[in-house]
């Protein structure tokens, strides 16, 4: 950079005869007194004393210099003449404000005169003062660094404050300050000298006048030569390095804030160091003051090279005089170079950090020792505590800064500081590369991108030659702290990566030597400072398209199974956290997981070739999955972190679903030993597989919940098993075996206490039981329902002061895992045993015990129970829980399953079957009878035929509405079956077929009611028991009666024989034909309905008796039909809705956002097929289920016609909710995707309902809609099926009498959970995407107010394809969220298939909804709503009726109004 100058280095190392007096060559006791009595009187005049100050008798320049000849003699008098020279400081210090705009008084007119020519004279005269003195002590050495500050402090004030200095001037007083510095910090540092005082006061004075210098005057290249080599000679001083670090960052900031603009993330700095540059500094002067800066010091990594730092005259002079040192390099002050040369590496990673967006919280440690004493550091931070881009999935800890979207290059930085970080990282190995030498200067710079790659530069280098000179503290290993810092920056600058950006070969090539090299591990197993700087600052390693990044897999591999399997790791540095560490090699691992899949038998090469071709071995990536897979399961068994489990069960996830995609659209299952070694294929051993052999699959049942928490509490016993015979250990088979077990033995015995855990893993339990795996046989499934019901038994069974909201969300949530357990896999509850464990559970939940209690304890009849559940959330779990196995399980699906659980049918569409004409809805319910059934089963019962049967039989059709759907019934009363019934003939009459003519004879038999041997018998007492007819009668009149009843009998069959007779004498006619009596068409079916039921019955005398549990409804009430379907609009599943965006490259608003899927070509193809995974198209106008908005849902409609028609060349757009969107459900839950557009017609109908308030939308909150009510909401008692007199309709409404926090929590129930899927180009967007823009076209007619731009209830999922055909996941959740917001299998960082990002998407949306619903235990489950929406319909129309009332209703027709 300064080949081509001159540098003043000499002048400064061998002095200048400027500051030489001539009473210096008289004896040392007359230059003395003349010193003594000349100073004396010129401090009189000074006013320094209580006398005021005058006019300096000095007038002519002659004067002035004899003056000064003297003054500078007692400048350089020994230390014990303090008194003289602090006379001719003060002189010095006073005649210096001739700078000034005023000079002081007492300064000679001469100097006023001239002030810059005296000024220069004083300035090299003051040299003498800062020269070391020998055999001085230390009070006179203190003495002496008072002065030194006052000099020092007079010159800065100068500098700060004259502007009279010329440029002769400045460069005298830069030269003056390179001298003193050069005097005090060359020598080799004593400890308490004047060199040791005054090294960090000296070289701020110098920086700081250096930087006003560049502002007023900038510095020719001479001085910046010589500033360059002279800090190369103060290198052993670590106060040099600190200033060089307080410099550079103060320019740096400044750099920045004119390069990027004034978004750029701002460098922190302090106040004192930002103060450092002039604000009238220009951009060039930065930029050029802020490079030759960088480069003062040389080459920092010369400072973990001794012998390069000791080669200096002082250092040579003192192994001369020395006995005990026989190289430069033995000195004792260089035992600092470790933490100098940690703190200049630190410093250039803090630069590089700060061009690539990462702001510092804080620099003290970089910038000052002030703070701390300065020592040797055995264990040395590994680098700065935002050194590492790690974002989670929610975090206990401060989630790390984002890197900003306008970032420098890496090209570019890597211009600057890519030299020193690779030279850096490769210490104690020879490079791998080599500079083309030629008439290539010494000291000159030379741009990294010319540097090349020896042919021999591939192969692993060997190790630096002997250094048996260097002492024994100075060896490279103690040089590894700074090494570590500058792998740190180097993995940095590779990972902030743009999308699209290009890096030169060369740099890409010297960075995989150098982390191949770094990632090498020791036998012992212990994790070096180096190792774990690499693995906590390379997370984005693998996911931004790094060309050729793949070359590193097995190293990174190798250097996971260090980290992560084992609970205790060794590591070398005691700053770093083992929480943090494991979690970037998390973040690591998942962005691994799919490659081995992807990839498959693709070779990977090698980074450094063998030479011995015979032996060389080819690694596929399919050989690294069981590797991959065992890291995983291992690391899962030994973590304890909340968030690491968190995010290593969104790993195992996503590995299971993956496997089981592949093999089932590949149909092949995956090899047995893929890797060609026992211990590296197999899935499901773990570390301790030795110590567990004797453990079976068949055993596995035998383990008893009680012996899972002796071992837990024990501590030391991992829970693993033996493979089970006949299992492909590869297979996606395999891992869910292993998965089950490891997740639901960790689940009860360590995650039972941690809520987010929990939940976790229950979301991976559902997830599991949604796999579908071949060969999945019931006693799998059979083990994880009797763990979760385990787990269910152990929380509710936890003493009172443990149960809080967080215990009863996790029930709540395994109650659900149980269903899906339950739903998919319907055989379990073919057996006894598994239908007894399960109905246990649901009895537990429901009434807070169980019947069967412990071993020894009676048994506890239902009816003698009383209600105690453990909440009323747990409580309406189990009810669902149960209504599903009654329903759902086993039961072929309805012909609109899953969109609907309910039946379509309603009053209008029965009444127009039955009469073949539409009604509306108000004269529909008139032909109903309406019931309500303990308070929570709507019945409404038609009597009319529907007219599809030509028999006309009685029939009643019964709709059954209560908390989980609409059924319908149809009931006929027939005297047999239909299938029965015979067949029929077509004639109207057949008549009777003709009697035979023969008649046969019949034999007369004495009819015998007893046998024979009956009479044989001797009669006992108990014969006569039963009295005679005659022995009955007691009195007279029952004598009467007897023979008047004997006498009606003879008539009778007098009168039958008579007729008898008569018939046979008489002919046969046509008209005594016996025929059927004539049907009854007047029959109340409702009443034989209702009595078969046993909700009435005839109680003889009592007559009619009402169920006490019957009420009546009056349909003939106003509102009536409006609140029914308002009811039927209530879904009993969870509905949710996912918004999903297609982002182009740079794009920030919502206009080109929502315009880019209008067409096909405006999106990336990859995007319509991940858009097909996510479920199954609807049209809107013919789905009853939920269709995202309000305006469609839960109903069927006409199609308008003004609707345009469907576009078939659309990029998404026809899914926006005017045709069709995407649709996925199961037994409790609805999930509609839409890809919102500008055009939608949803968004003008939300407009005017939020405009014109007293519109009625169903299924929005009535308190939403603006009514008000004074109803009070759901109290949390345990009778629901009574209900409060005032429930309130259909969900939880704000009453003016409840507090602020309870109406607040109200409110946060009824709002929605906004859930975006922003599939991205550039992954640049991701840092500031435009949600507040987006809010306003994803609506879904359900908010509670207009869509505000400042949502922070939104949960944003980022998808960006990489160029390897994988996507790359990034989670954003709300401002402030809590960690249990975060919902799993998809994690931030996550690098996914293709083939099973829209499952994943689908479970990650659906689980993040339903913790925002249990985070709210005041939001009620679906079914609760719809129940107690019954309960406030009962009591708004309920008939009051007596028992004749009732009957009389009963019997009498329905009155149809015209």
């Amino acid at each position: 950079m300064y080949s081509e100058w001159a540098s003043l280095s000499p002048q400064i190392q061998n002095g200048s005869n400027e500051n030489l007096s001539v009473l210096g060559k008289l004896p040392s006791t007359v230059g003395k007194e003349v010193a003594i009595s000349v100073v004396k009187n010129l401090v009189a005049n000074l006013g320094l004393t209580t006398q005021p100050a005058e006019p300096s008798s000095l007038s002519s320049d002659k004067e002035v210099q004899w003056c000064m000849e003297v003054i500078c003699y007692g400048l350089s008098l020994p230390l014990s003449e303090h008194d003289t020279i602090r006379d001719c400081v003060h002189v010095y210090c006073e005649w210096l404000s001739a700078m000034e705009s005023v000079p002081k008084i007492s300064v000679p007119k001469p100097i006023c005169d001239d002030p810059n020519l005296y000024a220069r004279k004083i300035i090299q005269h003051l040299h003498n003062l800062f020269v070391p003195r020998k055999g001085e002590g230390t009070d006179t050495v203190n003495r002496q660094a008072v002065l030194c500050h006052r000099v020092l402090r007079t010159l800065q004030n100068m500098a700060h404050k004259s502007s009279r200095i010329n440029q002769e001037t400045w460069e005298a007083l830069l030269f003056f300050l390179l001298a003193i510095n050069d005097a005090l910090l060359g020598p080799p540092t004593l400890k308490e000298d004047i060199g040791d005082q005054l090294c960090e006061r000296v070289l701020s004075a110098l920086f700081e006048v250096w930087l006003l210098a560049c502002s007023k005057c900038f510095p020719p290249p001479p001085l910046w030569k010589t500033l360059r080599e002279s800090c190369m000679r103060w290198r052993h001083r670590i106060a040099l390095v600190e200033q060089w670090n307080r410099v550079c960052l103060a320019l740096t900031a400044r750099l920045l804030e004119f390069l990027y603009g004034p978004n750029f993330p701002e460098l922190k700095i302090s106040e004192e160091d930002a103060h450092l540059c002039p604000q009238n500094m220009s951009r060039d002067c930065i930029a050029q003051t802020w490079f030759r800066m960088v480069h003062t010091i040389g080459n920092p990594v010369e400072l973990c090279q001794p012998q390069i730092v000791s080669q200096t005259p002082p250092f040579l002079q003192f192994a001369i005089s020395s006995s005990n040192v026989v190289d430069p390099c033995q000195h004792p002050c260089l035992n600092i170079l470790p933490s100098i040369y940690l703190k200049a590496i630190k410093g250039i990673a803090s630069q590089v950090d700060a061009f690539l967006g990462i702001p510092k919280a804080a620099l003290i440690g970089l910038t000052s020792s002030r703070s701390s004493t300065v020592h040797i550091p055995t264990t040395p931070n590994s680098g700065p505590p935002s050194a590492s881009s790690i974002t989670s999935v929610g975090s206990g800890s401060e989630p790390r800064p984002a890197l900003a979207p306008a970032r420098s290059r890496c090209n570019s930085i890597l211009h600057t500081y890519g030299e020193w970080l690779f030279e850096s990282a490769h210490i104690g190995y020879r490079s791998p590369y080599h500079v083309k030498t030629g008439a290539q200067p010494e000291g000159s710079v030379q741009r990294p991108s010319s540097l090349l790659l020896d042919k021999s530069g591939l192969s692993l280098p060997p190790k630096n030659p002997d250094l048996s000179d260097v002492p024994t503290n100075l060896t490279i290993d103690k040089f590894e702290s700074g090494k570590a810092e500058a792998f740190g920056a180097l993995c940095r600058i590779f990972c902030s990566k743009k999308t699209g950006e290009e890096i030169l070969p060369v740099y890409l090539a010297r960075f995989y030597l150098a982390l191949k090299v770094g990632l090498q591990t020791p036998k012992d197993k212990t994790c070096g400072e180096v190792l774990s700087s690499i693995l906590l600052n390379s997370a984005d390693l693998f996911r931004c398209d790094l060309d050729g990044v793949n070359v590193l897999i097995p190293s990174v591999i190798s250097a996971l199974e260090v980290v992560m399997p084992e609970k205790d790791i060794k590591l070398r540095s005691g700053s770093v956290s083992k929480t943090e560490l494991r979690r970037a090699s998390i973040q690591l691992l998942l962005s691994l997981l799919s490659l081995p899949l992807h990839y498959q038998n693709l070779p990977i090469k090698e980074l450094c070739p063998s030479t011995d071709k015979g032996n060389a071995t080819h690694v596929t990536f399919a050989l690294l999955k069981p590797r991959l897979m065992n890291i995983l399961i291992n690391a899962l068994q030994a973590e304890t972190d909340s968030v690491n489990c968190q995010m290593l069960l969104g790993g195992l996830m996503l590995s299971v679903q993956d496997s089981a995609t592949m093999e089932e659209s590949e149909k092949v299952l995956q090899p047995e030993n893929a890797a060609g070694h026992e211990s590296s294929s197999n899935l499901l051993s773990s570390g301790a597989a030795a110590a567990c052999d004797n453990c079976s699959l068949a055993d596995f049942p035998n383990i008893s919940f009680t012996d899972v928490l002796a071992d837990s509490a024990v501590g030391g016993v991992k829970f693993c098993f033996d493979y089970p015979k006949g299992l492909i250990r590869n297979s996606a088979h395999a891992l869910f075996v292993r998965a089950t077990y490891l997740v639901c033995h960790r689940l009860i015995s360590s995650w039972r206490q941690d809520l987010n855990v929990s939940l976790a893993a229950l979301e991976l339990l559902s997830g599991l039981a949604r796999t579908k795996i071949k060969e999945t046989d019931a006693l799998e499934c059979k083990r994880a329902v009797k763990w979760l019901c385990d787990y269910i038994s152990y929380q509710c069974s936890r003493p009172p002061p443990s149960h809080s909201k967080d215990l009863h969300s996790s029930i709540v949530a395994a109650f659900h895992c149980l269903s899906t357990w339950l739903v998919h896999h319907p055989d379990l509850l073919k057996e006894k045993e598994n239908v007894m464990t399960v109905m246990e559970v649901v009895e537990l939940g429901i009434s807070g015990s169980k019947s069967q209690g412990k071993p020894g304890e009676p048994l506890k009849i239902k009816e003698d129970k009383e209600l105690k559940p453990v909440s009323m959330r747990v409580r309406d779990a189990a009810d669902s829980l149960l209504t599903i196995i009654m329903e759902q399980v086993g039961n072929v699906q309805n012909p609109c399953s899953p969109a609907t659980t309910s039946s379509m049918l309603e009053e209008v569409s029965l009444i127009k079957y039955c009469k073949g004409e539409d009604v509306k809805k108000d004269k529909a319910v008139e032909w109903f009878r309406y019931f309500v059934i303990d308070n929570h089963i709507l019945l409404a019962l038609l009597e009319e035929p529907l007219g599809n049967d030509p028999d006309p039989v009685p029939t009643i059709t019964a709709i059954v509405r209560n908390s989980f759907g609409r059924y319908l019934w149809h009931f006929e009363l027939r005297d047999l079956p239909r299938s029965k019934m015979g067949l029929k003939t077509e004639e109207k009459d057949p008549g009777r077929p003709l009697p035979g003519r023969d008649k046969q004879k019949r034999a007369k038999k004495n009819i015998k009611f007893y046998p024979d041997s009956a009479e044989r018998i001797p009669k006992c007492k108990m014969d006569g028991s039963i009295p005679s007819l005659d022995s009955c009668y007691s009195s007279d009149e029952d004598m009467v009666g007897h023979k008047l009843l004997g006498k009606l009998v003879e008539e009778a069959h007098t009168r039958e024989q008579v007729t008898a007779k008569k018939e046979k004498s008489q002919p046969r006619h046509p008209n005594y034909e016996c025929k059927p009596p004539p049907r009854k068409t007047e029959i109340q079916t409702s009443r034989l309905f209702l009595s078969s039921l046993g909700l009435i019955n005839f109680d003889g005398e009592q007559g009619i008796s009402e169920h006490p549990q019957l009420t009546v409804i009056d349909n003939k009430m106003s509102g009536f039909a409006a609140d029914l379907e308002l009811l039927d609009f209530m879904s009993p599943r969870t509905w949710d809705t996912v918004h999903l965006f297609y982002v182009r490259s740079k794009q920030t608003s919502a206009e080109q956002i929502c315009n880019n899927v209008l067409k096909k070509d405006g999106v990336d193809p990859r995007f319509l097929l991940f858009l097909g995974s996510l479920g199954w198209p609807v049209d809107v106008y013919k789905h009853p289920g939920w269709t995202g908005h309000v305006a469609t849902s839960w109903k069927l409609l006409e199609r308008p016609r003004d609707l345009p028609p469907e576009d078939k060349n659309h990029g998404g757009s026809l899914f926006n909710g005017d045709h069709q969107v995407i649709y996925w459900a199961d037994v409790s839950s609805e999930l509609a995707f839409v890809v919102p557009t500008l055009k939608s017609r949803h968004l003008t109908e939300t407009s005017a309902v939020h405009a014109n308030p007293d519109i009625t939308v169903p299924g929005r909150p009535l308190s939403a809609q603006g009514m008000s009510t004074d109803k009070p909401s759901r109290t949390l008692s345990l009778d629901l099926e009574k209900g409060p007199p005032n429930t309130a309709s259909g969900v939880s409404l704000i009453s003016g009498k409840d507090s602020p926090s309870a109406v607040r929590r109200r409110k946060a129930a009824m709002m929605d959970t906004k859930v975006v899927v922003l599939w991205v180009e550039n992954f640049e967007d991701t840092f500031k995407p435009p949600i507040a823009d987006l809010m306003s076209v994803t609506s879904t007619g359900l908010e509670s107010g207009p869509l505000l731009r400042d949502r922070q209830d939104v949960f944003v999922i980022f998808l960006h394809p990489l160029e390897s055909d994988l996507v790359r996941v990034k989670l954003q959740g709300p401002v402030g969220s809590k960690p249990l917001s975060f919902a799993i299998p998809l994690v931030d960082g996550m690098v996914v298939s293709r083939r099973v990002i829209g499952n994943l998407v689908r479970q990650t949306a659906l689980n993040i909804c339903r913790r925002r619903r249990l985070e709210n235990d005041a939001q009620h489950a679906p079914h609760v709503r719809r129940r107690l929406k019954i309960q406030d319909f009962t009591q708004r129309y309920k008939c009051e009726m007596n028992v004749p009332e009732l009957c009389l209703h009963l019997f009498n027709k329905i009155d149809i109004s015209s």
